[in-house]
């Protein structure tokens, strides 16, 4: 895999990838008698979206020795997604997931294997300071932070780390209670995780089970009040409300979609549009709009990255 001619990244993120198995026909899982495999993760999504866009990216994590870890790496090599970070783990298997079909949009069923994976052993031990400087910008998400103790370690560090380097972080909180001990323990290490970054992505019910609060902009003073410079709010159909440290604030309509077939995917998307553009020097609002634009795309597809577009697909946005 090779890497940008002189040597660096433009984005870095960790996570855990799983193979995803979604089945053929709707109705529920144990009666689907056939499954098509794909690949999963938050954070591996966000990584392959900005690829898409032309990014370097570098993703970090572990894979077993088997075939799920194998086809995650064939994955990240089609997807031109730099894996020299990517160890195979001979002790631990990777992780798969078991999804209904849905197609009225609808939230899928999803039944996680994941437990003891490869990638929830991920610690300090995984951040190497030279691929990590490389990058220009660290993407975090909630999920790695979620799966084991040692992997909030790595985010935490990484994310302190490259706060140092003077670095550009973004969070999307991407909440799974069902992985953390509490949801107050949730809440604690995602707030301060979040206060190493940037620009945090939340949704709307999101930031009222991290802060307490449920308007857009006490939500978003929560976070401009540690120290972020940007808080970007998905607002579901309204699109997402921003507001910045300078106390510029708004509204930026969504984009209508008329068959929402699969919203798993949406929020990476939206990430994958506001950090592409904000990366690439364009204003919040525009960076919103091309957030809009790429959640609503992966909405229209089934599968986690299925929708996300290149940039000759992207067209103007």
């Amino acid at each position: 895999m090779t890497m940008h001619e002189n040597g660096t990244l433009d984005v870095v993120t960790i996570g855990e990838a799983m193979a995803m198995f979604v089945a053929s026909e709707p109705g529920d899982l144990a009666s689907a008698a056939s499954f098509v495999k794909r690949i999963a993760g938050a954070e591996l999504n966000v990584a392959i979206g900005l690829a898409r866009l032309g990014l370097k990216v570098g993703w970090v994590s572990r894979v077993g020795n088997d075939s799920f870890g194998r086809y995650t790496c064939q994955q990240l090599e089609q997807e031109n997604v730099d894996h020299r970070q990517v160890t195979v783990d001979d002790r631990f298997p990777t992780g798969f997931q078991l999804k209904s079909k849905v197609d009225d949009g609808s939230d899928p069923l999803v039944e996680y294997f994941r437990k003891g994976s490869a990638a929830s052993h991920l610690s300090v031990a995984d951040f190497n300071h030279d691929y990590f400087g490389a990058a220009r910008h660290l993407h975090l998400s909630g999920v790695a932070a979620a799966i084991s103790d040692s992997s909030l370690e790595l985010s935490k560090y990484a994310a302190k780390e490259m706060r140092a380097l003077g670095k550009t972080i973004s969070f999307d909180p991407n909440l799974r209670p069902v992985l953390w001990r509490s949801e107050e323990e949730m809440r604690t290490q995602l707030n301060q995780l979040a206060e190493y970054a940037d620009w945090v992505l939340p949704g709307e019910k999101e930031g009222w089970i991290l802060t307490g609060y449920r308007q857009p902009e006490a939500i978003a003073d929560f976070y401009l009040d540690k120290g972020v410079k940007a808080v970007v709010i998905k607002t579901g159909c309204e699109g997402a409300w921003y507001k910045t440290a300078a106390g510029e604030k708004g509204q930026v309509e969504a984009i209508r979609v008329e068959n929402v077939v699969d919203t798993v995917g949406a929020g990476d998307g939206f990430a994958v549009g506001v950090v592409s553009a904000l990366l690439e020097g364009k204003s919040l609002p525009q960076a919103i709009r091309r957030g809009n634009k790429i959640g609503s795309l992966a909405i229209q597809v089934i599968g986690d990255s299925e929708g996300l577009p290149t940039r000759a697909q992207l067209g103007d946005y």
